[in-house]
């Protein structure tokens, strides 16, 4: 029984996770300022990283887990990177 519920959290999991991506993508594209463009990505890399998390639960496979931890390392060195430069239009002084 708890492996069905396991099943279905996790079904239901990526297809919410697959549409906070799509509206995500939508921020992305037509958000009006730089700012809400960073904010979109920013989101869109932890969206992908709950995803790969949630495959990673579903095929009890490693490699879903560590792929997942490196698009987090980078996407927030990104999203440190971008701020930056939105701020004070360089990145490095």
């Amino acid at each position: 029984m708890s492996l069905a519920i396991l099943t279905w959290s996790v079904g239901i999991a990526q297809v919410l996770l697959g549409l906070a991506m799509v509206c995500t993508v939508y921020r992305l594209v037509h958000g009006p300022r730089a700012q809400d463009r960073v904010l979109g990505l920013d989101t869109l890399y932890v969206n992908s990283m709950l995803l790969l998390l949630t495959f990673g639960i579903r095929t009890g496979s490693t490699l879903y887990f560590e792929a997942a931890l490196v698009i987090g390392l980078l996407g927030f060195v990104s999203t440190v990177a971008l701020a930056k430069f939105l701020m004070r239009g360089e990145v490095i002084e």
